[in-house]
């Protein structure tokens, strides 16, 4: 079974606390730069935005800076530091910071910014070349040998249709140029081919009869969850592990989120949490750290989605 390791993006738009926590986050891991490599850019009512604060910003709105030239985009950058120094000193004037909601923002912001600092400390730790290649060798061991097969199909939505496509196979015709012109699956495009694939990439009533068949054999028609289909199975082959570098990116972020979770969970063993929402009995079972924290399980990955028989 191929499994992805997770991978998590910031969305698009955020609000500005969570801007500055993650360029203190940021701050807090890099630690400070020397003068000569920061220069100033700008200076607001006397106070300093640097090449760091730009490049700090940068990595925090990275997504919705992505089209921009590098020009234009520390420009922008540079711009929105501006006007956030003027509109935070008139917040200041108009004691915007007094109040009891910008305080609970603030703690939640130090709090989110100090769990960041940690887990990321933890989770950089963790990453060694032996614990990732600890993990390619197990999942590795898992995956080699597993039977792969490539398959196209013909998806159409009914049993009728299935069976004429199939009259018309037949006689003669070419499978991948009838897909193209009777398959309604978005593959149909490429003559039906789905690549290479496993059983369990498959819903169960596809992957039966795939599997069953030998190469250049066409099926009889196949009912699914997604309609009928005509199966032709190209090639089989026996499944081998991906490179380790063309996995790595995935091994280290597995790896990080792995160490993450494990030690909110032991923080959280070693807790007293009481849970004033729940009967005393519930809150004692509530030990486990939220899901957010938990990676999945751990497989390298060739890259590939799941075809599209299984959406």
């Amino acid at each position: 079974m191929t499994t992805s390791f997770p991978v998590t993006k910031t969305g698009l738009r955020f609000g500005l606390a969570t801007a500055l926590v993650g360029c203190l986050a940021l701050a807090l891991i890099a630690g400070p730069g020397r003068a000569a490599d920061d220069p100033v850019l700008a200076k607001v009512n006397g106070l300093d935005i640097k090449k760091s604060d730009v490049a700090l910003a940068e990595e925090e709105l990275g997504p919705s800076l992505a089209q921009m030239d590098p020009a234009t985009k520390d420009e922008n950058v540079l711009s929105f530091l501006i006007d956030m120094k003027i509109v935070a000193k008139a917040a200041e004037d108009k004691k915007i910071g007094d109040s009891d909601e910008f305080k609970k923002r603030l703690a939640f912001a130090r709090n989110r910014l100090l769990m960041d600092g940690l887990l990321a400390s933890e989770g950089k730790a963790a990453t060694t070349d032996d614990s990732m290649k600890k993990v390619y060798e197990e999942a590795s061991k898992q995956i080699t040998g597993e039977q792969e097969v490539r398959a196209r199909h013909i998806l159409v939505e009914t049993e009728d249709e299935a069976k004429a496509v199939k009259a018309e196979l037949d006689k003669g015709a070419d499978f991948a140029e009838l897909a193209k012109k009777k398959s309604k699956d978005p593959g149909s495009a490429d003559g039906g081919d789905l690549g290479f694939f496993t059983k369990e990439q498959m819903v169960p009533e596809f992957s039966t009869v795939a599997f069953a068949l030998e190469p250049g054999k066409i099926s009889d028609p196949v009912k699914s969850q997604f309609g009928w289909h005509i199966i032709k199975v190209e090639e089989k082959r026996s499944r081998k592990a991906p490179d380790f570098a063309q996995v790595r990116p995935q091994i280290e972020q597995y790896v990080t989120r792995k160490a993450q979770a494990d030690y909110v969970a032991k923080l959280r063993a070693e807790a007293k949490v009481e849970r004033m929402d729940q009967p005393a009995d519930a809150a004692k079972t509530d030990t486990k750290p939220a899901d957010a924290a938990k990676p999945s399980d751990a497989k390298p990955s060739d890259n590939k989605m799941a075809p599209p028989a299984k959406k």
